[in-house]
């Protein structure tokens, strides 16, 4: 009997990117109000069924209820119990799971650690952007978005984030125009797969891709626009591919919603921050924001404001009228309160109907041969 001196160990993160596909984690959470009897937001569904390969792919719906265990253990089983009729209903390929946890943080991180089993761990976590927290005042949003983000990135889970969730189409309503993706960071793929992945089913089929490039000088653009292309070609995805150089960027003026909506953010960060500083000043203690102590840096608080207007504005210049538009997900940024991403992330999205804002992986979800 041989022994094989390099055993194959199959791990998880080991799938080769051919045999790749979503596992998606459906994150229930509505930010705001839903229909008693409608445990999960009803569009929800309809896009878990838009992420499978080949129709592969299992869905799992994940909610969590804040408490005791002890005391909620029957609460959390007819909440399933009522999810899962749901799902069925919304024929959708999935399960359902419903969590108890003292908060909802403490929650969500039980779940990205350990939901799943080996290679059939979810791999992407699928949550609605929440745009309602500011109208409604849900002050304990920014810092729970900012923590599920952060848990994502630490667990290297992929993010999907659904703006405009209420619009997103069934498997009848057609679509037509564009599927426009703003490529600004190396993600594995994740963004080129999910919009081929888009194109197969039955409401999206009519629509075509556009790339979206950001080029750092202008002398960059062809040489960047020929690498896309080829990258593109080899994987047999066709799409067009539009390259935008920084400086033209710079050159160009903004779209006067973009300005405005960079203007009020401003404003609502400069007031949030004099208030930490009050605060500070009359209780002695360092600048504190989420509980803990932060050094803000105003510079680079003002300089992300401005990469964000730059980037919304672009995408309102160009994607007006399409059908979806990806994003990068910016990851939050190390000492800037959650108040203040959240107020980034609001203009980032400012304008655009139906938005998905994706943060890929470490490594390649798709190949050559995919």
């Amino acid at each position: 009997m041989t022994h094989n001196k390099h055993p194959i160990v199959y791990a998880a993160s080991q799938v080769h990117p051919k045999n790749w596909y979503p596992i998606p984690l459906i994150f229930c959470r509505p930010w705001g109000k839903l229909p008693e009897n409608v445990p999960c937001h009803p569009k929800l569904a309809d896009f878990a069924n838009c992420m499978k390969k080949k129709g592969r792919g299992m869905s799992i719906f994940i909610s969590i209820i804040d408490g005791d265990y002890h005391e909620l253990a029957e609460d959390a089983k007819a909440a399933c119990k009522q999810l899962s009729t749901y799902i069925d209903y919304k024929q959708c390929e999935g399960v359902a799971e419903i969590v108890v946890a003292p908060n909802m943080s403490e929650g969500f991180r039980g779940i990205v650690q350990t939901m799943g089993l080996g290679n059939l761990k979810p791999n992407i976590i699928v949550m609605r952007y929440p745009e309602i927290w500011r109208r409604e005042n849900l002050t304990e949003i920014p810092a729970t978005f900012v923590g599920i983000i952060n848990d994502c990135i630490v667990a290297n889970k992929a993010v999907v984030i659904v703006k405009g969730l209420d619009e997103w189409p069934n498997e009848y309503q057609r679509q037509y125009g564009t599927i426009d993706l703003y490529w600004i960071v190396r993600d594995g793929g994740l963004m080129l797969l999910l919009s081929q992945l888009l194109l197969t089913k039955a409401s999206f089929e009519g629509c075509k891709i556009q790339v979206f490039c950001i080029a750092e000088e202008d002398s960059d653009a062809e040489g960047l626009k020929a690498d896309v292309k080829k990258f593109l070609y080899d994987l047999r995805m066709q799409a067009e591919v539009i390259v935008i150089s920084m400086k033209s960027w710079e050159g160009q003026g903004e779209q006067q919603e973009s300005i405005e909506a960079f203007s009020a953010a401003q404003g609502r960060i400069a007031s949030y921050l004099g208030e930490m500083k009050e605060r500070a000043e009359r209780d002695k203690t360092p600048l504190m924001a989420d509980g803990k102590p932060v050094v803000v840096n105003e510079q680079q608080v003002e300089k992300f404001l401005y990469t964000t207007l730059k980037l919304n504005s672009t995408i309102l210049k160009y994607s007006r009228m399409a059908a979806v538009v990806f994003v990068s997900l910016p990851p939050p940024p190390v000492n800037h309160p959650a108040f203040f991403y959240m107020e980034y992330m609001d203009l980032l999205v400012e304008n655009v109907p139906r938005l998905l804002i994706v943060r890929g992986y470490r490594r390649d979800v798709v190949t050559l041969f995919t």
